[in-house]
């Protein structure tokens, strides 16, 4: 049975079969080729931003805002675009969201001032919000059953490999064209995508439209910037800084005024019993760690790579190359470990396998010959990460009405969203606070706080495997 094969479809000819499969191969190459995109813009800035800051007149200080504006925006408004989704049109939303990426992306492109690229970015980061639940949901309403598992296995594969292709693909671009691509590989993608998308993608929203929760809207999203703003100030400032600190309880309140609000509405943003699902709530919980764990580690090992061994910027995320195969291999066993385990099961597999995967880098030395292990360990860890990645999107999505499945995929995105915010700089701040109590970051005292960092992911997996085991027990699939 191939990916698009489905046991309930019906033709009565040859010719009909054979272009409702190619309507949905196309469907699947148009929301497949959106969320690639999207997990690319993540990091393809990253290598670029000192070249960026001398071309348009950022200060060295204020860098770090082409990066963060896009993931506030990106996370602070994701969980408000979801259910607007389900709202108003999925379609509508993706669409939408694609011609402002396309947008965003050209004038990001000829930015000539830090205002006009800042502005880009942020509406990027809004195109993200909008695109990727709205994505997600087209995807869970058009495939059922076998059908869905694989289609976000491909789907959990891509978007994993984005990131790492980010790395690479920035890097390249800088050195032989010119970083102004990397925005305008966006357009480029957007207009195909755009091209495509009305002709294959129907339109579903819920059957009964409720009123929009504004209040709870404003409070989640207030919150979710807060958070995220706190929890960057904090990787770059530490966690003892007054603004991270302001930032990270206000968003505290706001979440609690928020569960208030949503136990009070008529037509809450996020319906209550759709977060009593254990599968939504602990699935969530389990995938934000999934994600914080990886992309962190991807942060460590950098340090690693290019402080104690002296790589290069651009060797040290070739070498990343390995853990993106990995974590396509990943994508596309999970469905078949979900199909024989379930997918509670699934996410404690894979997130054990990641954990001694992890734990096996403690081992690393100070000589460049222990870079085989890196690769050996990373793809290892990438391919059970994306079958945990896989198996959390599953479980968080299933047995929930067609109606809900934006609020669902804008919870797996807002926790995909945190969970990237989040782990760097907590894995930062164990890194720092280590080579600092040794005395200094001589390369010793920097694999020391590599090593010990490592040693707190490896058990944050561990910690998260034991978690699902016990709050998510469902039965095998048969």
């Amino acid at each position: 049975m191939t990916l698009l094969d489905h046991p309930d479809t019906v033709s009565t000819t040859p010719e009909a079969g054979a272009l409702i499969d190619r309507r949905r191969r196309l469907t699947l190459f148009v929301l497949l080729t959106a969320g690639f995109t999207l997990a690319v813009d993540f990091s393809i800035l990253n290598v670029a931003l000192p070249v960026i800051g001398h071309d348009i007149g950022f200060s060295l200080g204020s860098l770090q805002w082409i990066a963060t504006s896009y993931a506030l925006c990106a996370a602070g408004f994701t969980l408000t675009f979801g259910r607007l989704a389900d709202l108003f049109g999925r379609r509508r939303l993706f669409l939408g969201g694609m011609a402002l990426l396309g947008l965003s992306s050209l004038l990001g492109g000829v930015a000539t001032t830090p205002a006009m690229l800042l502005a880009a970015r942020v509406a990027q980061g809004l195109a993200t919000a909008a695109v990727t639940p709205a994505a997600l949901s087209l995807l869970t309403t058009s495939f059922h059953g076998r059908m869905r598992e694989r289609a976000l296995g491909l789907n959990g594969a891509l978007m994993a490999a984005g990131f790492t292709t980010g790395a690479i693909l920035g890097g390249l671009l800088t050195d032989l064209l010119s970083w102004r691509w990397a925005f305008f590989v966006n357009v480029a993608v957007a207009a195909v995508v755009l091209a495509v998308a009305p002709r294959v993608l129907s339109e579903s929203r819920a059957e009964v439209r409720p009123r929009l929760d504004i209040a709870g809207a404003v409070a989640v999203t207030l919150a979710l910037l807060a958070i995220v703003y706190g929890l960057t100030t904090a990787g770059q400032a530490g966690w003892t800084s007054p603004r991270a600190v302001i930032a990270l309880v206000a968003g505290t309140v706001l979440l609690i005024a928020f569960a208030a609000i949503e136990r009070r509405a008529d037509a809450p943003l996020v319906p209550p019993h759709v977060l009593r699902r254990r599968t939504v709530g602990w699935g969530n919980v389990a995938g934000l760690l999934a994600f914080a764990t990886e992309t962190s580690l991807v942060f460590l090992l950098t340090v690693y790579l290019q402080r104690v061994l002296g790589f290069s910027a651009l060797a040290a995320g070739l070498s990343f190359a390995v853990l993106g195969a990995g974590t396509v291999l990943g994508g596309m066993a999970g469905p078949r470990v979900i199909g024989r385990l379930g997918g509670a099961k699934t996410i404690v597999a894979g997130l054990v396998v990641q954990a001694l995967a992890t734990a096996s880098l403690l081992l690393l030395g100070a000589e460049r010959g222990w870079v085989m292990l890196l690769l050996i360990a990373t793809f290892a860890g990438g391919v059970a990460n994306l079958v945990a990645i896989v198996g959390f999107m599953v479980t968080a999505t299933s047995d929930l009405p067609d109606g809900e499945q934006g609020v669902a995929t804008g919870l797996t995105t807002m926790s995909q969203q945190i969970g990237i915010s989040l782990g760097t700089p907590i894995m930062s701040a164990i890194l720092t606070t280590a080579v600092t109590a040794a005395g200094g970051a001589t390369t010793a005292r920097l694999l020391s706080g590599v090593t010990t960092a490592i040693a707190v992911n490896a058990a944050l997996c561990l910690a998260a495997a034991v978690l699902v085991a016990f709050t998510l027990r469902t039965p095998a699939r048969t």
